[in-house]
């Protein structure tokens, strides 16, 4: 067993695809439109789907606004210069929340930049 993928419902497909890419470097690997169920699907991850999980990008064409809740935590994503990476997410015009810095209570270094939609994502430094 393996983890295949995330799912999160966007408002914005294009702009939330342009995020992942743009701003994360990951790649927009396949994209499926389901006009009889009015809605899309998008995958983008760092490397192919039979080998690594990624995230479903799901966007339904009449659903304009979603509650976030308070279950959801966030995606977590290892860089090497959890510093640089903020640096490099602020200049691509990413929302940095948290920037980089020990975590509280431990000794990781780790940050947090939110999506167009409002999802968070943790850097966690791995050097």
């Amino acid at each position: 067993m393996r983890i295949l993928h995330t799912m999160i419902r966007v408002t914005d497909l294009d702009k939330a695809i342009d995020f992942y890419t743009n701003i994360f470097g990951m790649k927009l690997l396949r994209k499926n439109d389901f006009p009889e169920g009015k809605f899309t699907l998008a995958f983008v991850g760092y490397g192919d789907e039979k080998t690594n999980a990624v995230i479903e990008l799901t966007h339904n064409w009449d659903t304009h606004s979603y509650e976030l809740g308070n279950a959801f935590g966030h995606i977590a994503i290892a860089v090497a210069d959890a510093y640089k990476a903020c640096a490099d997410i602020s200049a691509k015009g990413g929302n940095v929340v948290r920037p980089a810095g020990p975590m509280k209570h431990g000794g990781s270094v780790i940050a947090f930049v939110k999506d167009p939609d409002g999802y968070m994502i943790e850097l966690i430094q791995t050097s």
